[in-house]
């Protein structure tokens, strides 16, 4: 094979190669070792070497950890929602595979610089901060395919949920992943029936069906679950449109279908720097004040904190409204006075 081709499969897969692409472009066993030994080129895992001596980029370490991971090796859980945009990047976290069932491969835990020839700062000490392996039968229908092929979106979210300790996190995940992926109701139900997960496809169906009814994030989710149902409350309609000023605004949680005009309106952010959606929630309030509909407001610490506080306060609204109260206080709630 001549230097193009060389050139060509450096380029394809980011500087980083097997010990076996190595030995079929001509690279003996003893020139790989002095070239590793001498601190020109870097051993990531097993068989796999990056043809160079500076920091890894994330390119490179995702690279590393597919190579390791062998035919048909996939980015999946954490490290895929990163690549997807499902979730922020996280720093220097190790990189998890899924890779086909039966494979050798093991996971591995941060690797440094051997090499002791080639001086180097501290900072570039690591080489890569890891790999974590998974592994699925299911592989050939899970993937996606990419440069550096991937786990779809709906497999991602059902990864993400299913490593979770208890099925609360699983919940919380699964939305959280759903929503951040804009990934269709459908397209979600349908691959929870082909590949059921192996632990809390109960909840996950339930979260499934609160994401179908309008619940458009892990906020909405979460009001839904610890402050609704948890006490017993109406189930709101999620996202209700109303027209004002010839614009179809939408409310988070309107409460019009139990009888009480209370909207409840669920702040992700803690603030709106931008000046549309300042605009937009003007408008809104404007709209209510004037069509005399109660309104309250509350940010993730609200409801996650003390969501027994926020039902307690939106219990009293729509009683108030006259709402029959049909609610309960849960185990951790403060006596009512």
């Amino acid at each position: 094979m001549d230097d193009g081709d060389w050139q060509s499969v450096l380029d394809a897969q980011h500087g980083v190669v097997t010990t076996s692409q190595l030995a079929a472009f001509g690279r003996s066993p003893t020139a790989v070792k002095f070239h590793v030994d001498s601190g020109q080129w870097l051993r990531v895992f097993y068989g796999v070497i990056a043809v160079t001596n500076g920091p890894l980029s994330r390119a490179m370490h995702l690279q590393a950890a597919l190579l390791y991971g062998g035919s048909g090796a996939l980015l999946s859980h954490v490290t895929a929602a990163e690549e997807w945009g499902m979730r922020r990047a996280a720093v220097a976290g190790p990189v998890h595979i899924t890779v086909r069932h039966g494979c050798s491969a093991v996971s591995q835990g941060e690797v440094a610089r051997r090499s002791a020839l080639r001086a180097t700062s501290r900072s570039n000490r690591i080489v890569h901060p890891g790999v974590v392996v998974h592994r699925s039968r299911a592989i050939a229908h899970i993937g996606v395919e990419f440069d550096q092929p991937r786990t779809s979106k709906a497999d991602t979210a059902i990864d993400l949920a299913v490593i979770e300790p208890t099925a609360r996190g699983a919940i919380i995940r699964f939305v959280e992943a759903v929503t951040a992926g804009a990934i269709p109701i459908a397209t979600m139900r349908a691959k929870l029936e082909v590949r059921p997960p192996r632990r809390y496809r109960r909840a996950l169906h339930d979260a499934l069906r609160m994401l179908a009814d309008g619940v458009h994030s892990v906020l909405e989710h979460r009001y839904a679950l610890d402050v609704e149902r948890k006490h017993g409350l109406p189930s709101a309609r999620r996202q209700a449109p109303h027209i004002v000023d010839g614009r179809t605004l939408f409310e988070d949680v309107d409460y019009t279908r139990s009888g009480v005009p209370l909207i409840v309106r669920l702040d992700g952010q803690g603030f709106h720097g931008a000046r549309q959606i300042r605009f937009r929630d003007r408008r809104r309030d404007n709209a209510a004040e004037l069509a005399d509909r109660p309104r309250l407001t509350y940010g993730w610490d609200d409801v996650t904190g003390d969501p027994c506080a926020v039902y307690a306060e939106v219990r009293e609204v729509l009683v108030r409204e006259g709402w029959v109260d049909t609610s309960a206080p849960c185990g951790r709630c403060a006596p009512r006075v």
